[in-house]
């Protein structure tokens, strides 16, 4: 559901700091004060840099994932995560020779789950900004997120990245549950 992805992402920025705070209201004749700004919060990763697949690798580790690159290809690493959320994987794109600087990222979870039909899959792909429902070639169903790598990306905006990813996982187990109903609650 759109409104539903909205939440979780509107969600995710408050858990990040991100959200904008409303405008203090002003009591009568008390003079205004000026709130601190928010602090970022430290990162547990040296110099951490999202276009990095290993600095998100640590960042995961850290968080408590067991997250390993699995492969590097010319302009392209694949990253594989176990965590009590969920296993899923990070296919980072148009990366340079050294396996960094990577313009994308892509996150994929097989849903251990039987298969939507092919109409409700792409009505939930109607319903959802930011997740896509796929399935591989064997009929599985898959669940995906990306979003583009900036150098001025830090540790809370990934953070944020991935609050967003878990809430797509969790939006399509509630639809793989009975996509039907689902559907139709649907706006």
């Amino acid at each position: 559901m759109f409104w539903k992805t909205t939440a979780l992402l509107a969600a995710a920025l408050l858990v990040a700091g991100a959200a904008p705070k409303p405008a203090p209201q002003k009591a009568a004749k008390a003079p205004a004060t000026k709130s601190a700004p928010a602090k970022a919060t430290p990162s547990p990763v040296a110099n951490f840099d999202a276009r990095n697949p290993a600095s998100v690798v640590e960042l995961l580790n850290a968080g408590g994932g067991k997250a390993a690159i699995a492969r590097k290809d010319p302009d392209s690493v694949l990253v594989t995560v176990t965590s009590v959320a969920a296993n899923f994987s990070l296919q980072f794109a148009a990366c340079d020779a050294q396996g960094r600087a990577c313009k994308a990222v892509q996150f994929d979870s097989l849903v251990e789950a039987p298969g939507p039909t092919f109409a409700q899959l792409n009505a939930f792909n109607q319903t959802s900004a930011m997740c896509r429902g796929t399935e591989d070639k064997t009929g599985k169903p898959h669940v995906l997120y990306s979003t583009l790598l900036f150098a001025d990306d830090t540790y809370d905006h990934f953070r944020t990245q991935i609050s967003a990813w878990t809430g797509c996982i969790g939006e399509f187990r509630n639809f793989l549950k009975d996509p039907s109903a689902y559907l139709a609650s649907a706006p």
